[in-house]
Order: C-alpha cells, then sequence, then structure tokens
C-alpha cells in the first residue's frame, strides 16, 4: 500500500551507504500466498451462458441431463454454470433457472434460486421440472411459473436416511425419471441404491444397499439385497412396470421389476467394459451414463466412454446406432458417421426423437428414431481441440493430469484427445504419445501408441513417465523418446488382483505418485476404494491401504482403513502419502508407518467452508494433489467448487482458497490468487521452483501459477545530498505484503526504519554527506536486495 504520510528512515553513518533488504513477502506465515495465474497454453472455451434466440447461438457449460415436457420443450442441467436452461421447440434458449457461475441452495423465484452443479432433470405430467441437485445433495422442484423449492433432502447433508422433505439424506443424487402418478425414482450414486419419492416427499430405497456408505457391487437380487456400482441413468417404461438403470461402474444395463423390486442385468457383463455389440452378458458397454425410452419402447443407452449411442431391446440384444466406438469428435451424421464427445444424458420426446447431451462439445444434438440421423440443435463446439502449437494457438481436450521435470517441461494427460501433451517453458505445445481422437491399448513408440482416457501423470528422476489410464484399468509408462509400454494391469480388464504385469488388476486408477528414490509408484485405485503400490521398474502391485471393494471412512492401519472412490494421491519427500478422498469429501494422511488419518474435510459432508482447520473445513470434491517439498502445505483440486485449497501440514491443519473464486464460480480469468478463475480443474503439480501448473480441465487449458515477484525496486536518484528524502519504489506492485529490513550498518553508524511493511520506502540521510544505494539481482525467490 502507499501511505499518504510516508515514514522516514533516519540514521547516522561512518560510511556513506547503508544496506537494507527488501523482502517481496507473499504472504505471512499464517496465510495463503498470493499468487499470480496466467494462461500456460490451450484456446479455451468461450462457454459463458449466453441465452438466444437461436440455439446454434446459445452456451451450455458441461450440459449433463436433460428431459423434455409434453410441450417438446427441453430442460436441461447447465452443469458448471449451475443453472436450468430451457430450449422451446423452435430453438430459443433461455435460463429457466439458477444464476449462472453462483451456485448455492437458495429457494426462490427463477434468477434468484441458487444451484450447486445440478445433475439432471426430470418433468411430470402437471409441467413441474425436478431437480437433482448433486453438489447440494437434494432434490429441488420447480413450478412452470419458476418457483423453486426444496423437495427432498438437506443442503450440505449426506446419508442415507429414508423419510419425509427435508429429513431424508442423499450421497450424489444424480439421474431421475417420473411414473405417470408422479412418483420419482432416482438413482443415488454415492450410495450404490435406487430411491423413489411419492407426490408427498416420502422417500424410500427400493434397490440396492442401505448401509451409509452404501456398499459397491453387481449382485441381482430383491431390493436392497441387490448391488449396484455408481448407478446414472434411469427410465421407466410406459406401463409403468419396469425400471431401467445404467449401473455406471459395472458397465451394465440393469431392470427392476417396479412390483417385485427383484433386479436382473438386462445386458452386459459387469466389470467387462467394452464395445461389443450382442445379446445379454455377451454385449460390452464403456461407462455408460444415461438411458431412455424411443416410441418404440426400445432403450437407447449415452455410452459415456466410446462415443457412441446403443439401442437395447426388452430381449437385451445391443446394437450400435450411432458414433463410431473408440472415436471422438464432433460431426453431424447417420448413423456410424455421427460423431460424440463424451455424450452424458439423454432423453426422449413424444415422437421418439432422443435428444443428447454432448458434455465434451457443450452441445445439445438430436438423433431421429428409427434412422439415427444426428443433428446439432444448440451450443458451441467447445471440445478445445487436438493442435500442436505455441501458448494460445495449441488446444486441448479435457486435460485432466500434470507433471512437470527438472527443466521445466510440463505433461499433460489430454483426455479427451487420448494423448499426451509435452509444454515446453516457452510454451510450445507438442503431442508427445498418442494419435488424438483414437482410442486403444498399443504399446508403441509416439503417435503409434494409442491410450484410453488417461488421467493422472507423474515423472521420475529419470524422467520416465506414467499414466493412470483410467479406461484401460492399466499404468503405462512413456519414456523421455515417446516409448510407451504397459507396466502394470491388462488393457479393458479391470478388477483387484495383486500381481505382477499383466496378471494384476486396477478399476479405474485415477492418479499416480512416485516416490523420491523413484523405486515405487503409488496410484489411487478409485473403484477399488484402495491405495495400490506397484514397484519400479519390476511391475509387482500390492494393496498396501485400504480393502478392496469395502468403502468407508476408517482410519486405521493398512488395510484396515477405509476409502470412498480414492482420486487423489501423492508422496512427500519423507515418505508420508496424502489422499484426496473423493467419496468422503475429506483428505487424507498415511504416515509411513501405514496409520492412516483424515487431516481435513468432513466426512459425508460435501461444501465450500474455508478458512477452517482440519475437520471443520469441507470440500467439494477433492481430486489430485500436490506436496511442497518442504511438506509444508498440501494443494488441492476442488473439482466442484473450482478452487485450488492449500492445507497447512502442521496441525491444526488450516484450509484456505489458494486460487480460484472465494463463491465458487467457475470462469477462465487469469489475477491473483483468489481474483483468478477455473472450471472444474482437476490436476496440479509444483515443479522445483515453486512454480504450479494446474490442468484447468472445464476450460480445456493449462495454468501456471507463480509465487515469484516481478517487482523489481527502483531508488529515485543513485546519489543524493543530505538531508535530501530518497525513495524505494517497488510499484507496481503485485505481492500482496512488503518487508524491509537493515542487513549491514558499517561500524559508527546508526540507522532506524519507521516501517516495514509498505511498497514504498522513504529514506532521509541525517550527516552532511552524500548518499547511494546501488539495487542487484534477486539473492533468491521473490528478493531483491540493496548490497553494502
Amino acid at each position: 500500500m502507499e501511505l499518504s504520510k510516508p515514514p522516514t528512515a533516519s540514521y547516522t553513518a561512518a560510511r556513506d551507504i547503508v544496506a537494507l533488504l527488501l523482502l517481496c513477502v507473499v504472504a505471512p506465515s499464517n496465510a495463503v500466498a498470493a499468487v499470480q495465474v496466467v494462461t500456460l497454453a490451450g484456446q479455451g472455451n468461450s462457454l459463458a451462458t449466453w441465452d438466444a434466440a437461436s440455439g446454434a447461438n446459445a452456451r451450455f457449460s458441461s450440459s449433463a441431463g436433460l428431459a423434455v415436457d409434453t410441450g417438446g420443450n427441453l430442460f436441461i442441467a447447465d452443469y458448471v454454470n449451475s443453472v436450468i436452461r430451457k430450449m422451446t421447440p423452435g430453438g430459443q434458449v433461455t435460463t429457466f433457472a439458477g444464476l449462472a457461475g453462483s451456485t448455492g441452495s437458495t429457494d426462490g423465484f427463477g434468477g434468484a434460486a441458487r444451484f450447486n452443479g445440478p445433475q439432471s432433470v426430470a418433468v411430470d405430467g402437471s409441467g413441474n421440472v425436478y431437480v437433482l441437485d448433486c453438489g447440494n445433495n437434494i432434490v429441488r422442484k420447480i413450478t412452470p411459473a419458476g418457483k423453486v423449492t426444496t423437495f427432498a433432502g438437506l443442503a450440505g447433508a449426506t446419508g442415507d436416511t429414508d423419510g419425509t422433505g427435508s429429513a431424508a439424506r442423499f450421497i450424489t443424487p444424480n439421474r431421475a425419471c417420473v411414473d405417470s402418478s408422479g412418483n420419482i425414482y432416482l438413482t443415488d450414486s454415492g450410495n450404490n441404491n435406487i430411491r423413489m419419492i411419492t407426490p408427498a416427499g416420502v422417500v424410500t430405497t427400493i434397490a440396492g444397499s442401505n448401509a451409509n456408505p452404501g456398499v459397491a457391487g453387481s449382485t441381482d437380487a430383491t431390493g436392497t439385497a441387490a448391488r449396484f456400482s455408481s448407478p446414472l441413468g434411469i427410465a421407466i417404461d410406459s406401463t409403468n412396470t419396469n425400471l431401467y438403470v445404467v449401473d455406471h461402474l459395472n458397465s451394465t444395463l440393469r431392470q427392476i421389476v417396479i412390483s417385485t423390486k427383484v433386479v436382473t442385468t438386462l445386458a452386459g457383463l459387469a466389470g467387462a467394459g467394452g464395445t461389443t455389440d450382442g445379446t445379454g452378458n455377451a454385449a460390452r458397454f464403456n461407462l455408460p451414463a444415461d438411458v431412455c425410452l424411443d416410441g418404440s419402447g426400445n432403450l437407447i443407452v449415452s455410452d459415456y466412454h466410446s462415443y457412441t449411442m446403443r439401442k437395447v431391446t426388452t430381449a437385451g440384444a445391443v446394437t450400435t446406432v450411432a458414433g463410431t466406438a473408440g472415436t471422438s469428435g464432433i460431426a453431424d451424421g447417420t448413423g456410424a458417421a455421427a460423431r460424440f464427445n463424451f455424450q452424458n444424458g439423454c432423453a426422449a420426446d413424444a415422437s421418439g426423437n432422443i435428444y443428447i447431451a454432448d458434455q465434451g462439445n457443450n452441445e445439445i444434438r438430436k438423433m431421429t428414431t428409427p434412422g439415427y440421423v444426428v443433428t446439432t440443435l444448440g451450443g458451441w463446439n467447445g471440445q478445445g481441440g487436438s493442435t500442436d502449437g505455441a501458448g494460445a494457438a495449441a488446444s486441448f481436450s479435457s486435460p485432466c493430469g500434470v507433471a512437470v521435470d527438472s527443466s521445466g517441461n510440463v505433461y499433460v494427460t489430454d483426455f479427451g484427445n487420448n494423448v499426451i501433451r509435452k509444454i515446453t517453458p516457452a510454451g510450445v505445445v507438442t503431442t508427445l504419445a498418442g494419435l488424438a481422437g483414437s482410442s486403444g491399448s498399443t504399446d508403441a513408440t509416439g503417435s503409434a501408441a494409442r491410450f484410453n482416457g488417461p488421467r493422472g501423470i507423474t515423472i521420475d528422476s529419470s524422467n520416465n513417465l506414467y499414466v493412470a489410464e483410467y479406461l484401460n484399468h492399466t499404468i503405462r509408462k512413456i519414456t523421455s523418446g515417446g516409448v510407451v509400454t504397459t507396466l502394470a494391469g491388462l488393457a479393458l480388464t479391470s478388477g483387484i488382483s495383486d500381481g505382477t504385469g499383466n496378471a494384476a488388476r486396477f478399476n479405474n486408477p485415477l492418479q499416480v505418485s512416485v516416490d523420491s528414490g523413484s523405486n515405487n509408484l503409488y496410484v489411487a485405485d478409485r473403484t477399488n476404494d484402495t491405495i495400490r503400490k506397484v514397484t519400479i521398474p519390476g511391475g509387482v502391485v500390492t494393496t498396501p491401504y485400504g480393502s478392496a471393494g469395502l468403502s468407508g471412512s476408517t482410519n486405521a492401519n493398512g488395510t484396515s482403513a477405509r476409502f470412498s472412490f480414492p482420486c487423489g494421491v501423492t508422496v512427500a519427500a519423507s515418505g508420508n502419502l496424502y489422499v484426496g478422498d473423493y467419496g468422503n469429501f475429506t483428505v487424507r494422511k498415511i504416515d509411513t508407518s501405514g496409520n492412516v488419518t483424515t487431516i481435513a474435510g468432513i466426512v459425508g459432508s460435501q461444501g465450500t467452508a474455508n478458512n477452517a482447520t482440519g475437520t471443520s473445513a469441507q470440500f467439494g470434491r477433492p481430486i489430485q494433489l500436490a506436496v511442497d517439498s518442504s511438506e509444508h502445505n498440501l494443494y488441492v483440486a476442488d473439482n466442484i467448487n473450482n478452487e485450488i485449497r492449500q492445507i497447512s501440514l502442521t496441525a491444526p491443519y488450516a484450509v484456505s482458497v489458494f486460487v480460484g473464486s472465494t463463491s465458487q464460480a467457475a470462469g477462465s480469468q487469469d489475477g491473483l490468487g483468489t481474483a483468478a478463475s477455473l472450471t472444474g480443474s482437476q490436476g496440479v503439480c509444483i515443479d522445483s521452483s515453486g512454480n504450479f501448473y494446474v490442468a484447468d480441465t472445464g476450460n480445456n487449458v493449462i495454468r501456471k501459477m507463480s509465487t515469484q515477484i516481478a517487482d523489481v525496486a527502483t531508488v529515485d536518484t543513485a546519489a543524493a545530498p543530505i538531508p535530501q528524502i530518497r525513495t524505494l519504489n517497488t510499484n507496481p506492485s503485485t505481492a500482496t505484503a512488503w518487508s524491509w529490513k537493515i542487513i549491514r550498518i558499517p561500524t559508527g553508524s546508526a540507522c532506524s526504519l519507521s516501517a516495514t511493511n509498505i511498497h514504498t520506502r522513504h529514506s532521509r540521510r541525517t550527516l552532511p554527506t552524500s548518499s547511494r544505494f546501488n539495487s542487484s539481482p534477486p539473492t533468491a525467490a521473490g528478493t531483491r536486495a540493496f548490497p553494502p
């Protein structure tokens, strides 16, 4: 700050130079560092939330679920923008409820209401819209007039309690459908069960685990004896006889007879992902997302990770009707000529037309049935791209993981393109391995290699990269020359087995981290609820922490501890591990003796509580994380809250917002600390100079955050007579605070400073001799000195 009445420094001296040290203090010891955020590479998305008279001019941001009313109006859960949009049959797009970029749980009319990451919508016969407000863990109701109320659940509270209205509890409610009597059926993904809500708001569990949190599995049985694994899409047939459920992590389609609650598997084989057409368990799906029924009673499945739309008859016969398996893109066309990019929700109108939320492309698509002609109704192709180039000339598609080598090169898992990218310190982007738009599991060099959903990435001391391949269930190794091999796991085969190389099994591994000796990798094996260890270079896989298939939050030693969908893991130089426990909304520590403790977050409580300590803090969805070299602070990509959080690793574990809006608003703004904004960031890493790199997934860019201050203190004149005031000025300034101190006073001299924390230092010599100040280069990161 500038002081209106500048303080003075006075001294007597036997020599004509007094040494002053200027410290660019980024933050006091008990505060969050202020970092400058810039976009290092990528074009970014011009997503915004534009309403428009024409669909093609509208903008969406990661639209998830959708529904159609009897008048042909389409309602869209605009997930990142936290609003509900409406598209008329004529293509006009408006915001029906909520305020773009503003999250919360406030009830009210239209734009006065607030949502937090709504996942889907369903419409009843009276035109009421029901919203599964995933981030708030509640179900909302919007009347045709736009009045928003909370229909079931309590914002910020999680659980599996059946009850009426606010007495009920959910964990990540995801999709819903409504029968002709107004009963709502929904997938409670975090509880791994199916719930029913009557028009009076009475909530019951009709199928799946009724434990808290719900036990995952694939058992066919009756009612709560059946098991699901993160169920997502749900649809009801025209006679209100059967429910059909997309069992996401099992990659199957399940059927529930409503009258008896008998659950069976209609198509697909639990744990065996793929794209094969066939009947019953001979067919394969690849992490499907949603289901609806066409006008002939056939089921249409949005097969999220195969980039296709599948048709399933009531006898379980599966065929691919649009898109080409393993090939993403953006193209209208008929059948296999069409292209999608992680299409999510789907819904049908009364004529049997299918509407698709093409999430990766940020567009709304329409598919006719029969014929399967795909066209684009609205939105903007925000998928990014795969262009190599410098800075903003390059493009990415859902970058998820980042790692940095000792030379400052950044490596990126470009999830949507199924490639690994390299960014030089100058911001030049190239493709190191894989071929954009082509998925697979081929081991080879450079563009001849194939990947399938690369997520986490880490680098060892020899500059070998290791990649957690989420969809292939494998760990891959890439040499500095781009030679790709499979270190552990077998492509497209999930499981829990320990073993060596391809005898081991993983289930959606998400982040990897290498220890300081480059001897071991640690893997967040998400769907197995475990932390795995892989030796380097032998590829021997063991499970030292957690127990496969047994989710929970128990703090204990080794395999007695429990995790819930762990998505992040990082290793400190000391050997301590830190885990982003996504399903529990917590951050865990594993010490070198194998003891697991919860250091931050409230188990089962998703939220935004900042500037709190330890288990009083709240997270949205902690995903990947990084620890600094001194193990003073941990940095967490809080995906749903659009923030990078900082946790002090000294008890009581103070938690603060490091980068991103404190209101959790999504955006792409560069700036200082919390003045910058992120959108759904997933990856974070730190280089040896203390620079941070973030995979800003929703914006399709890589961001760089620097704590080094570029300001240089200047002196108004090099020499001046006494008693002229001398001015040492640090403006323009980007640091949040400055500190000056005297580092050397020659013999026979005296010096005093009236203040130490201002941007501009005024100094007055009190003896009748001249004074001289000389500036020098930084003596350390963020330091400028005036030597004797």
